[in-house]
């Protein structure tokens, strides 16, 4: 499976597992892959599927079309508060969370050496969805970048804990304070990428990669990944608090209806 977009209707494309590799590809180009409800189940489902198979030692993944992922569905987030009266939509955005929370995490630790293949934009919840996997390689043309500010919010899938995990508090702070982007060459030099190829050829060199991590023994590398690659329990859940807190104002509900009333054709741009 290429960074082609699919006209198959499923969320979320599985290739046929071959020498223990199995590769994910995010299937909503025309939305820039962005995190709804239907493709964030659906690949839960594909995860907890590639962890249950002891044939699977790694797994890819990708997105389809011009991008990796654009972040959460914004739209569909927002059309969905507006369906609840105000004492219900932090309880509710709460639950949406901690969903989104269960499946990064369990992306985050899986018995699985994991790589994210990246390529175009890498922002916000897609951000933090490549920050759960082990491996970044991005194509030259990546941008990454935490758009949540100009709406009011933070990231909210686990992106600052990750963040910090990775790279040092300067980047971290240049990367939430100001919304800007970075592209490959600056997220390798700041420790975030692994591995910058020619465009269009991260998958091929993160199939490279996980060719020559099989080649290892696979308990050893678990039992590396879980040393050296914790995951902050306690800053997800106060990232999670913060975020409740922050969207029920005013002023977050107002950025959010007008990104969805914009007629932009990349709203999701800083």
């Amino acid at each position: 499976m290429t960074a082609e977009a699919s006209v198959s209707a499923e969320p979320v494309l599985l290739d046929k597992l071959e020498a223990g590799v199995l590769t994910l590809t995010l299937n909503r180009p025309e939305r820039l892959n962005a995190l709804n409800a239907a493709l964030t189940q659906a690949l839960s489902a594909a995860v907890e599927r590639a962890a249950a198979d002891p044939g699977c030692r790694a797994v890819l993944i990708t997105g389809a079309g011009r991008g990796f992922c654009a972040g959460a569905d914004l739209r569909e987030l927002y059309e969905r508060s507006q369906e609840l009266r105000a004492a219900e939509r932090a309880p509710a955005v709460r639950d949406f969370l901690e969903r989104i929370h269960r499946v990064m995490n369990a992306l985050d630790s899986a018995p699985l050496t994991t790589i994210a293949a990246v390529h175009g934009v890498t922002f916000g919840g897609g951000f933090e969805l490549a920050l759960t996997c082990d491996l970044i390689i991005a194509d030259k043309m990546a941008r990454f970048c935490f758009p949540e500010l100009r709406l009011g919010l933070i990231p909210g899938f686990g992106g600052i804990p990750r963040l910090k995990r990775d790279v040092g508090n300067a980047v971290v702070r240049d990367l939430l304070l100001t919304g800007r982007s970075i592209n490959a060459a600056k997220a390798q030099s700041v420790g975030l990428v692994s591995q910058v190829t020619a465009e269009g050829d991260a998958l091929r060199v993160a199939r490279a990669t996980a060719a020559q991590i099989g080649k290892f023994d696979h308990e050893t590398a678990i039992a590396a990944k879980h040393f050296i690659k914790p995951i902050p329990h306690e800053e997800l859940r106060r990232e999670i608090e913060l975020f409740c807190a922050l969207f029920t104002r005013p002023a977050v509900e107002a950025g959010l209806r007008k990104f969805v009333e914009s007629t932009d054709a990349l709203p999701y741009l800083p």
